[in-house]
Formats: structure tokens, C-alpha cells, sequence
């Protein structure tokens, strides 16, 4: 379609003889000198002038994010009004003992996120709280102590993650965690055939359909949160009574993301590593090195008694992306390769039982090189794997190569991050480069943010991930403006009875805010 063609069909919608309903109301246009919003859409397609452009610009930007503040802030407003399910008390000197008892020592990054959870957690209303870790810094653990707090009032907990693989070592860390106590845990996925009793449900989407006892339920807490939608997340919600909600993630979000998306939320962060854990030397190996770089790993392995990963973007092959290596495609390749070392294959196709398998065997280090898909990128711990291999490293968003990075450093091995590149761009190496430097998750997620925009924190095509068009959330003084905006409506009219329009565009956005999958 031409943009000619486009022109001459839009060119009537704006001159319509009826009005085009504007939901902004007349006080903020008045005050915030915006645009009615027939006219900025006139201005934005049909310009007589740059002026015109910008004008219409403004006006549409804070549209976006007035939006989405307003969206925000009326869930908070929702959720305070939620009654809490079971009340808990807090036994501080029984939760100091518990933690005393753990086989090694909290970070101050965790002890300051307990404190924050068992000040939620003694209110009268629902605990509605994020809990955002690097990789590797230890949220599983913190989520734990909460479970605990639950557990001695005599009530249920139930931890939901995305994937089985998550979820089973959510279920192995747990069951190590409370092994000298009398607690009950029980694992709930697609796989697992019966449900039974259990003081602690650790589990997939599966726990939703499952007819579980969950009558005494005081926590929920829910890992990698942005891949639940909405709707599942309240299918953990009865009625108006809610137990505490505790989410998780690992995914790097940078402060004016969080600021806007998780304004409903409290925000707990993890930026340090346990006591132990080295740096992982992060190198970019173009196609010339390696070579050089698989006899580095066939020297390293067996002197350090190690495993490796190797990456690729893709299961298959595909006939449009010649240039980039597949999983299954390279298997073969790689045994020839690596002839003298145990192999294995893992993909999203790999069936439930064999994907148990091969981490089993990785785990007693029956395998030595993993060659996979991102499918490992969260919830796998193996402290013996001390090299990750990315294939096609500039196809990878920044926040996921740092995930991957992740899936290795896990113990006091040195370990080491290898980006295989094919054919990156100047803005690929200037992103990679910043890899080899930076540790921080969130740095690089800030960094991710400035050189790609939004669209990609989560890794590649983030449909439904804030579609915005005009607006960045770059701009902070706008996000400043359009919060302060959002909060002066809320406070004069909660339930958005005196702005119709306004009320039908929130009802909308809340509809259609399930994320994928």
C-alpha cells in the first residue's frame, strides 16, 4: 500500500462533519497546553508545517503515557481495596532462627528484601510486591523465608513459574531449604500425575487447573511475572479476598520502566551475588577465532572438570536466516567436533521426560556440553557448567545474553561467557562490547532501553510489551507529568464516573493487558 493510497482514505475520517470524541480532559489540555485531539490528528497526517508536527507530537505522547499512568494507578487503587484472605503474624525471633540455620549467609541486598516482605506481610491488607534479582543473587531463598512465615501461622503457599524446568528447581532448592523442618512440599506440573496435600504447591500453569485444597492459601508467589497474563495472575485471586502476592523476576528492568509499569507494586532489588561468585569474563569471538576458541574448550573442561552450553537462536534451520546457526543443525556438527566429550540436545520441542533426563544427566556430570536453545535462559542451576557458548550473540537482546550468561559463575569455578558473532552491525558490536564490561543486569537493561527501545526488554518479539508509537520512556519529565496528571483525575474522581470517555479507553486498556506467553 502506497502512502498515497493510506492519505486518500484517512483524508475523509478527519473531515467527517461529526465530531471526533476527545477522552482527555479539558483541564489538562488547558493546563498542559495540548492539543484537542481532532486537531493533533489532522496535524499529524496532514502537516502544513513542522510546527504543526511537533504540536500534534506532544499531544499524542502524553496521551500514551496519561494512559498508561491512569491505567497503573487505578490497579493500585483496585488492589487496596482487596481484603486480605488470612491475616499472619510475624515471629521475629523464630524467622531469625530459621535463617540462622541455613547453610550459608544472606546478602545485605536479601536481608533488606525480608525485612521489606515481613513488613508486608504483618499488614492487614494483601502484600502486593516485586522482587527483582540478577541472575544468580538468590530470590528463590527470600521467597522462602515469606513461605515459612506462612507456613508457621498455618497456612498454605504456592509458588507458580513459567516453565517446568524452572519450576523443578524451584522445587529442588525448596525441598533442600526446609529439609529439618516438617514442611510439605509438593511439585504440580503437566507431567506430575496426582496432587496431593502439601503445605507448599510448587508448580506451572498446571496449579491453576488442578483441584488443589487451597482453602488455607496466605502466600502466592509468582516467578518471571510478565510471562503470566493478567487473567491467570487472578485466577490466584478469589472474589475480593486475596492472599499476599509476592512476584519475582529476573529480568533486568531498567528504574523508568519499573517507575511506570510496576507503579502498583512495591519494588524489592537484588543487586548483589552471593559470597564466592567471580566475575564471568565476558569475550566476543568473531568467526576468524573460532577455531581457536573450541580447542580453548576442549583444553578447559577436563582440567577443571567442567560442563559448557552452547546457544543457538533457532531449533531448525531456516530458509530466510541462512547465516544463522540452528541447535539441531549443529548437534551433528558439533559431535564431530567435540568427539571426544558426551553431548546432549535440549530445545522447546525436546519432550517433558527427556528434558528430565538430560538435566539429570548434566547434573551428575554425564554430560559435558550442552547444545541447546535459549530454553535455558532462567531456572537452571548447575554450579559445575563454567563456559556458555552464544551462537549468533547480536540476534539476543542485551537483558537475555545476560540471562544466558547467568546459566554459568554459579560456583567458585572461574567461569567464562564466549559471543560468537556472524556479521554484526556497528550498533551490534557497540552493544556486545558493553557486555564484556558491564555485570550489572540492570546497566545493561538501561543500556538496552537507550539503543533499542522498549519493544525488546523480554528478548525478541515482544508483542503486547507497551506498544507505544510516539512516546519513550526515555523521556522522564513527560513520565514525571503524566503520572502527576494521572493522580490529580484519580483523586477527584476515583472510579472515573465524571469521564466517561476516559473510563471506556482504562476498561479497554485493562482488557486487553493479558501478555503472551
Amino acid at each position: 500500500l502506497s502512502s498515497k493510497w493510506l492519505r486518500s482514505r484517512i483524508f475523509p475520517l478527519l473531515n467527517q462533519p461529526f465530531p471526533i470524541p476527545d477522552h482527555l480532559p479539558r483541564e489538562l489540555k488547558l493546563k498542559y497546553h495540548l492539543l484537542d485531539l481532532a486537531t493533533a490528528l489532522k496535524f499529524i497526517h496532514f502537516p502544513q508545517n513542522q510546527g504543526q508536527i511537533a504540536t500534534a507530537k506532544d499531544r499524542l505522547s502524553f496521551d500514551e503515557l496519561f494512559l498508561l499512568q491512569l491505567e497503573t494507578l487505578k490497579r493500585k487503587l483496585d488492589w487496596q481495596a482487596t481484603q486480605l484472605a488470612h491475616t499472619l503474624h510475624i515471629d521475629q525471633d523464630q524467622v531469625a532462627q530459621f535463617i540462622h540455620n541455613l547453610p550459608f549467609t544472606l546478602t545485605s541486598a536479601q536481608n533488606q528484601a525480608i525485612k521489606d516482605i515481613l513488613a508486608d506481610l504483618s499488614q492487614v491488607h494483601p502484600m502486593n510486591r516485586l522482587l527483582q534479582g540478577d541472575v544468580g543473587s538468590g530470590k528463590t531463598v527470600v521467597a522462602a523465608i515469606a513461605m515459612y512465615v506462612a507456613h508457621s501461622n498455618g497456612f498454605q503457599s504456592l509458588l507458580m513459574a513459567p516453565t517446568e524446568i524452572l519450576a523443578q528447581q524451584h522445587f529442588a532448592t525448596l525441598t533442600s531449604v526446609f529439609a529439618t523442618t516438617d514442611i510439605k512440599l509438593e511439585l504440580v506440573t503437566s507431567s506430575t500425575k496426582k496432587s496431593l496435600a502439601a503445605d507448599i504447591y510448587v508448580g506451572t500453569h498446571a496449579l491453576l487447573h488442578r483441584k488443589l485444597d487451597l482453602d488455607r492459601l496466605g502466600l502466592a508467589i509468582i516467578d518471571e511475572q510478565h510471562r503470566f497474563g493478567v487473567t491467570q495472575r487472578a485466577q490466584l485471586v478469589h472474589h475480593r479476598a486475596s492472599p499476599h502476592i509476592l512476584t519475582m523476576t529476573a529480568t533486568p528492568i531498567p528504574r523508568t520502566i519499573a517507575l511506570t509499569l510496576y507503579a502498583d507494586l512495591n519494588v524489592s532489588t537484588l543487586d548483589e551475588l552471593p559470597a564466592g561468585r567471580q566475575i564471568i569474563k565476558t569475550w566476543i569471538v568473531p568467526p576468524a577465532k573460532r577455531s581457536a576458541a573450541y580447542t580453548w574448550i576442549k583444553q578447559e573442561l577436563p582440567t577443571h572438570h567442567t560442563q559448557a552450553f552452547i546457544v543457538h537462536p533457532l531449533i531448525d534451520q531456516s530458509e530466510t536466516l541462512q547465516d544463522i546457526k540452528a541447535a539441531t543443525a549443529e548437534f551433528a556438527q558439533l559431535k564431530t567436533v567435540f568427539a571426544d566429550f558426551n553431548l546432549a540436545l535440549l530445545h522447546g520441542r525436546t519432550k517433558s521426560t527427556d528434558k528430565q533426563a538430560i538435566l539429570k544427566h548434566m547434573g551428575r556430570g554425564e554430560v559435558d556440553i550442552l547444545v541447546c536453545t535459549p530454553i535455558v535462559e532462567v531456572g537452571l542451576d548447575l554450579p559445575q557448567a563454567s563456559i556458555m557458548v552464544i551462537e549468533s550473540a547480536e540476534r539476543f537482546g542485551l537483558a537475555q545474553l545476560h540471562q544466558l550468561r547467568g546459566r554459568v559463575g554459579r560456583s567458585h569455578h572461574q567461569s567464562y561467557c564466549l559471543l560468537f558473532t556472524t556479521k554484526p552491525d556497528q550498533l551490534d558490536t557497540h552493544r556486545l562490547k558493553a557486555l564484556t564490561t558491564t555485570h550489572s543486569g540492570i546497566k545493561l537493561a538501561e543500556l538496552d532501553l537507550k539503543l533499542r527501545g522498549p519493544g525488546h526488554l523480554y528478548g525478541t518479539a515482544q508483542h503486547g510489551f507497551l506498544n507505544l508509537k510516539l512516546a519513550s520512556l526515555t523521556d522522564i519529565k513527560l513520565l514525571q507529568t503524566t503520572k502527576t496528571a494521572a493522580q490529580s483525575i484519580l483523586n477527584a474522581d476515583r472510579e472515573l464516573h465524571r469521564h466517561p470517555l476516559l473510563r471506556q479507553q482504562i476498561q479497554a486498556a485493562l482488557a486487553k493487558t493479558v501478555a503472551p506467553n
